[in-house]
């Protein structure tokens, strides 16, 4: 395919992913933003007033970074892994992969539509957060980098699952079992240095405690981990999910009937 026609097709596809979540925008944007503001509520302003400071700064201060990413992994992720199972389930991938698109086109244009969903959430969660605390920025290259690169990382995730699910309910397994136990041991609601050390040893091999800090460094100026040990993990991620997927499309595992 020429360039131009490249364009074509990765744009159709961006768009049918963004049309497809924002047309049911009561089941996709309004949930997360509802389940954010109850964490607001509860851990910052009723149990967040009890617990003081957490490193310098106010509860609900330190938790709404943790908050904010969460909503973008859990939404970045489950657009790609129900959008792509969706056309696995109903055949139409089989028309997909035997058309002249390229197979990084059709990897990019549903990631991209999982980092729109993500990255849209996140924004309005920091919206209904600055009802809660004044918000402030002390890092915006980090915090935009970060952010962005997580969405990336987890919608790359969601590829991978939808590929390999074979039922609706495969597509629950990995973020009920892994995906949620991971976010909120990432260092969403503590610090890990309220942690023993064998504790924080554990924790440091959680990679979404990387993504969380860097992002909390982004946003607060503080830290529990190295950030640059951060981008370099999320970067390598990225890199081989990419390749991953991009195989698993060229050998149309589980994809071609």
């Amino acid at each position: 395919m020429k360039m131009a026609e490249q364009w074509i097709a990765l744009s159709t596809i961006v768009r049918k992913e963004i049309v497809r979540f924002t047309r049911i925008w009561v089941q996709t944007l309004l949930p997360p933003v509802i389940t954010m503001g109850l964490y607001f509520v509860i851990f910052g302003q009723l149990i967040g007033s009890r617990i003081g400071q957490m490193d310098g700064f106010s509860y609900v201060e330190f938790v709404v970074p943790g908050l904010i990413m969460m909503s973008v992994i859990t939404n970045s992720y489950s657009n790609v892994v129900s959008s792509f199972f969706g056309v696995k389930f109903q055949k139409s991938v089989e028309e997909l992969l035997v058309s002249p698109t390229p197979n990084y086109i059709i990897l990019l244009g549903y990631v991209l539509g999982g980092v729109s969903r993500g990255l849209l959430v996140g924004f309005i969660v920091t919206l209904v957060s600055s009802f809660f605390t004044d918000l402030t920025i002390h890092s915006l290259p980090i915090t935009i980098a970060i952010v962005f690169m997580t969405a990336v990382v987890f919608s790359l995730a969601g590829f991978f699952n939808a590929v390999f699910a074979r039922t609706f309910d495969d597509i629950s397994i990995v973020p009920t079992f892994i995906l949620t136990p991971l976010t909120y041991l990432g260092g969403v609601f503590y610090s890990i240095s309220l942690l023993p050390p064998f504790w924080q040893s554990v924790s440091q091999l959680n990679p979404i405690l990387y993504m969380v800090n860097a992002f909390r460094y982004g946003i607060l100026g503080i830290s529990d981990i190295n950030i640059n040990y951060a981008f370099f993990g999320v970067l390598v991620f990225i890199i081989l999910l990419t390749v991953i997927c991009l195989r698993l499309l060229a050998r149309g595992t589980r994809l071609r009937s």
